[in-house]
């Protein structure tokens, strides 16, 4: 049997590769072109334009540490929202804090919530029946736009890189409208690219939030299928002080909300914000 491979294509000289057993689904949707491959190493893996999205075996770090880092340094988040992750994990991983009354998602895909549904249900888990989840398949800008003032605790954005769909993401409208749905102490956060080669992402995307949040910084995670080393994930807040606190706090916030992780750690959450000056310098002074 000769080998199926999937060449990934982010960058133009460097990338992935997956042997794959059989191509699950493929679909051009209106937005974007969407497939899912069965691998013998990682799983069902779900790629959107030829980039690897999510894979079964090592989605548990990148999800633990968009949605723990955050809705555990706030400490008393109670209305979430989510833009993107039609895969359904972060929202699965939301609706795990007890303390959560209201988690709305806003994916703009109907075929990425579907085709997960069907070929990745382990990812999303029982999450799409939960009482406390309002799925609303559009736009997600469209939404913040219209959202009343003060209306969220905390923002997950988890999206593609600010190129085709997923561009109107990082723009200073929408970062504008983020603020103001956003409660006094309210923070949003988004992957902001592999800063080994991606750092004017993580850059460019610092400099347009500092015009609307008086704290801007990132906290990293590595996900080994996304290549190039440490993935950032970019945090704009109102208030500093969430991104500095101790082990033991954030320790008893995760027990009282019934948290634990493969990934994430209480410690590991406090050593998340300890960025190498390698990345560190691509953040705006």
């Amino acid at each position: 049997m000769t080998d199926t491979w999937f060449n990934e294509t982010l960058y133009p000289d460097w990338g992935q590769r997956f042997r794959f057993t059989r191509q699950l689904a493929r679909v051009q949707s209106p937005f974007q072109d969407i497939a899912v491959f069965e691998t013998e190493s990682h799983g069902n893996v779900l790629t959107l334009d030829g980039v690897v999205q999510i894979t079964e075996r090592d989605e548990f770090v990148y999800q633990e540490m968009l949605t723990h880092v955050p809705l555990l340094a706030h400490g008393n988040a109670k209305n979430v929202l989510i833009i993107g992750a039609g895969d359904g994990g972060v929202l699965r991983h939301v609706l795990m804090h007890k303390g959560v009354e209201r988690a709305v998602m806003a994916e703009i895909d109907g075929d990425v919530i579907r085709l997960s549904k069907e070929f990745l249900p382990g990812i999303s888990g029982n999450a799409w029946s939960d009482p406390r989840a309002e799925v609303i398949v559009g736009d997600g800008i469209d939404y913040v736009k219209k959202a009343p003032d003060a209306s969220f605790d905390v923002i997950i954005v988890d999206s593609t890189d600010p190129i085709g769909v997923g561009e109107v993401l990082f723009t200073d409208e929408f970062y504008q409208n983020a603020a103001r749905i956003l409660t006094p102490s309210g923070l949003i956060v988004n992957q902001c690219g592999v800063p080994f080669m991606q750092a004017d992402e993580l850059y460019e995307t610092s400099l347009r939030r500092k015009q609307f949040f008086p704290h801007v910084t990132a906290y990293v995670a590595a996900v080994p299928t996304y290549v190039g080393g440490y993935m950032t994930l970019g945090w704009a807040g109102k208030d500093a002080s969430l991104t500095q606190q101790p082990v033991e706090i954030i320790a008893a916030r995760a027990a009282a909300a019934g948290i634990t992780g493969e990934y994430w750690s209480p410690k590991v959450h406090v050593a998340s914000f300890w960025l190498p000056p390698y990345i560190e310098k691509h953040l705006p002074k």
